[in-house]
């Protein structure tokens, strides 16, 4: 009609979200799900708790730069472990990822280990899935606003939980607990267990799966790392086809239909909401929870259990058997990642276990590069930073060598008491004509009085005046 004005279209550039209520399942990898929900909690919660040597058995004293892990403590000059450890941690992933997909995600990720807390608690005070989505579609009642405000109570309660632990990992969890109930915190303790209860409330309560679509880059990157070999979650559908609901008094109808009776309770388990029968997706975490509801139904309907299973791109098309399944998944890339990951953990090891307990740093005067002294004598001064990384005291012995008549004047010994750093200055002197003019190699030693087999040896210049 002419004069009127035009449709207006509104084009959406994301899709909007759709609230998931996930169905409570029951079955042997929901079962094992919670196995590692326990596990990881009481480690992550009860290590804090732990005492060794009169200490905190894992502390991250930033403050004094001292690592404690157990019997073991780091410098900052032990930055090297955490660096192999990354790597280890990288090559395993890639591993275990190759050979079971997204098993990580699927159990042990902390926002699947925390989503699972949350949705525990929303079920315990908010009904099943059908009592919550009602509860979502009413009104606002005093039924409703109790309900609503007594779980985000308790997820709350547990975020900041959480979140005071994890800087117990920071700041002695003794001391931090009477800072706490004293209102004396730091301003830091005070940023970092709001910022980390925050992203606790936030990520399990609120954000669920967006967190695993759209923040985690491990849904990106996966299929890098998958090949036909590698486990999935899979949907056979050979056997499933054509799915649709069907009676019993119904004979033919049984017979030209498959496995899949249309229930969809595979997708109303999911926590990402995907309907897994319409093949792999980023989506999908690896849970299984599809397999258990899966399962369940077969049971009920008397088929075969394994509808949508734990399967390979290739186990399904070639339909193999669990045991050969098994004998492809040693293939090139698992044997590549499992070497290069099994020689990056001998060396880790190795060398944690036979490290020296001292460390010494020699840093030179630069003020004075090289001085006469008397009877000829040519004197250097130095700075030694010797740390005693062991948790029990111990008296060194340094010494130097290198030029012939070489001497150390000043203090020839140091008493260090547990995981104490001190700086010990000292003067070297060679006798007159001894050395070349210029730069001299030299070494420092220093000797464990109580174990001699504690050595170390640290290179230095010792400088005569042309």
């Amino acid at each position: 009609m002419q004069g009127a004005s035009p449709e207006v279209v509104v084009i959406k550039m994301y899709k909007a979200r759709e609230d998931i209520y996930p169905r409570e399942v029951q079955g042997k990898y929901a079962s094992l799900r919670w196995f590692f929900v326990w596990v990881t909690q009481l480690i992550f919660y009860g290590l804090p708790w732990l005492s060794w040597n009169d200490r905190q058995a894992v502390l991250f004293d930033l403050g004094a730069r001292k690592f404690y892990i157990f019997g073991l403590v780091l410098w900052p000059q032990d930055f090297i472990y955490l660096a192999a450890l990354l790597i280890i941690s990288a090559y395993s992933l890639f591993l275990f990822t190759t050979i079971f997909g997204r098993v990580w995600c699927g159990f042990a990720c902390p926002q699947t280990v925390y989503t699972e807390i949350f949705m525990w608690i929303e079920r315990t005070l908010e009904g099943k899935r059908s009592a919550r989505m009602r509860l979502d579609r009413q009104a606002m009642s005093g039924e409703k606003f109790a309900r609503k405000f007594s779980k985000h109570l308790a997820w709350a309660a547990v975020a900041l939980w959480t979140g005071f632990t994890f800087v117990a990992y920071f700041t002695p969890i003794h001391v931090l607990a009477d800072e706490v109930a004293a209102l004396t915190l730091g301003p830091w303790e005070w940023f970092w267990i709001l910022f980390y209860s925050f992203a606790t409330y936030g990520n399990a309560g609120w954000m669920r799966e967006q967190v695993c679509k759209y923040m985690c880059p491990y849904a990106r990157f996966q299929s890098a790392m998958f090949d036909k070999d590698s486990l999935i979650i899979t949907y056979d559908k050979d056997r499933g086809e054509p799915r649709g609901a069907r009676s019993k008094q119904d004979i033919e109808s049984m017979k030209s239909l498959g496995d899949c009776i249309d229930c969809a309770m595979c997708v109303q388990v999911c926590p990402t909401g995907i309907d897994i029968r319409k093949g792999l997706q980023y989506e999908c975490i690896g849970c299984a929870a599809c397999v258990d509801a899966c399962n369940a139904v077969m049971d009920k309907i008397g088929a075969p259990r394994g509808l949508v299973r734990y399967w390979t791109d290739h186990a399904q098309n070639f339909r193999w058997s669990s045991a050969q399944i098994l004998r492809h998944m040693v293939r090139p890339r698992v044997l590549i990642y499992s070497i290069v990951l099994l020689m990056i953990i001998s060396v880790f090891f190795g060398t944690l276990l036979t490290r020296t307990p001292v460390k010494m740093d020699v840093i030179r005067d630069r003020g004075s590069m090289g001085r006469e002294a008397e009877n000829g004598q040519i004197e250097n001064v130095y700075r030694l930073q010797i740390m005693n990384t062991d948790e029990l005291a111990h008296h060194y012995r340094i010494g130097v060598e290198g030029i012939d008549g070489i001497l150390l004047q000043g203090a020839g010994e140091v008493a260090l008491d547990a995981t104490e750093s001190r700086a010990v200055p000292v003067n070297v002197r060679t006798p007159d004509g001894k050395g070349i003019p210029g730069s001299n190699k030299i070494w420092f030693t220093l000797v464990d009085a109580d174990a001699p087999e504690v050595r170390l040896k640290e290179k230095a210049v010792f400088f005569v005046p042309r």
